[in-house]
């Protein structure tokens, strides 16, 4: 081999392991480990699957490497980057969540009100419902168009679906704020925006419209914007008006450790001494509880049941190590935006 590729090789692990780093995993070529503590798989060499190598693809359709970092197996999987609206986690349609134990279950809330999915003592995420209630029915038909994040002892992050009249798929719908500012995001597949203390990244998954975001050691989103097609408009008759197309979130949470105690309409399913109230056998089981669940804004943690704290000794601190953003593999810089941080682009 020659030297040219050798170092083409390097600088390519280097290159993985930098882009990673963030995360919940770290990849060694075609090998991945989890890096936080609580994990049964810490630090422990998982080869990924021949069919996905890495953690990462240029090409958006393909599958990527995946490991459940709370899981004793430690076998790593291909999985696709964009929500799976049927596996555990999911929150998709006009809101259908599947829980941490794999039941389905409905939560409608109410269009234009906010409700708390997750609420734990180190993470706090809403979710800001919207919808419309046609003459002659009980209840809103609602979809989830925004996540707000709480994390640390005063961070913020918020991701949006925009409102569109009409759906262009050669459009980014999404929208980003960070700590109460916009956040530009450059387009295209695999950019990163990286917090300046490393504990947020968030990369493009597709070149528009499709995102993950990891909030460091605490959880996984995946999200996808989408609009709600005239179809399920005629299946559902939802009787969309002409002027909006109901741009929503598809999203899937994983999560790296949760509190015996975590809450929200999500959340709480993950606790182990949970019993789902969702009636099994039920075409659509839907639960209630929209004022226990209710917050006053997308980034709000004063839900009936919010337990999120940002007391240090609550929240927990996060991993000192520190990344080295090489400039000679990525163009990482805080001028692509308002907000703080770092961009990097393939």
């Amino acid at each position: 081999m020659s030297s040219s590729s050798s170092n083409n090789g390097a600088l390519l692990g280097i290159f993985l392991v930098l882009f990673a780093a963030c995360g919940f995993v770290r990849v060694y070529g075609a090998s991945i480990s989890c890096t936080f503590k609580s994990s049964p798989c810490f630090l422990r060499r998982m080869r990924c699957p021949s069919e996905c190598p890495t953690t990462s693809n240029s090409n958006p359709k393909s599958k990527v490497c995946h490991v459940n970092c709370n899981s004793p197996v430690c076998k790593p999987e291909c999985k696709h980057p964009k929500p799976n609206c049927n596996a555990p986690g999911a929150a998709c349609h006009d809101p259908r969540f599947i829980g941490g134990d794999g039941i389905v279950f409905y939560f409608h809330g109410k269009s234009n009100e906010h409700f708390s999915l997750v609420s734990d003592r180190n993470i706090q995420i809403n979710g800001r419902f919207i919808g419309l209630r046609p003459a002659g029915r009980t209840r809103d038909f609602t979809w989830i168009q925004a996540l707000g994040l709480l994390f640390g002892s005063d961070q913020s992050f918020s991701v949006e679906a925009r409102r569109a009249a009409s759906w262009d798929p050669e459009t980014d719908h999404l929208r980003f704020s960070y700590d109460g500012a916009d956040l530009a995001i450059p387009e295209g597949h695999l950019s990163a925006w990286v917090s300046t203390d490393g504990s947020i990244r968030v990369e493009r998954s597709s070149d528009k419209n499709s995102v993950t975001v990891t909030v460091r050691s605490v959880a996984e989103i995946s999200v996808n914007a989408v609009p709600v097609t005239r179809e399920d408009d005629q299946i559902h008759s939802y009787r969309l008006p002409a002027d909006d197309c109901f741009a929503h979130l598809e999203v899937q949470f994983r999560f790296s450790r949760l509190s015996p105690d975590v809450d929200g309409v999500l959340g709480r399913t993950y606790r182990p001494d949970f019993e789902n109230p969702a009636r099994p056998g039920v075409a659509m089981p839907v639960v209630g509880g929209e004022d226990k669940f209710r917050t006053t804004s997308l980034l709000s943690a004063d839900c009936a049941t919010c337990i999120f704290s940002t007391h240090p000794a609550a929240v927990g601190q996060p991993g000192s190590s520190t990344t080295d953003y090489s400039s000679s593999l990525l163009d990482c810089t805080s001028s692509a935006t308002s907000g703080n941080g770092i961009v990097c682009r393939r």
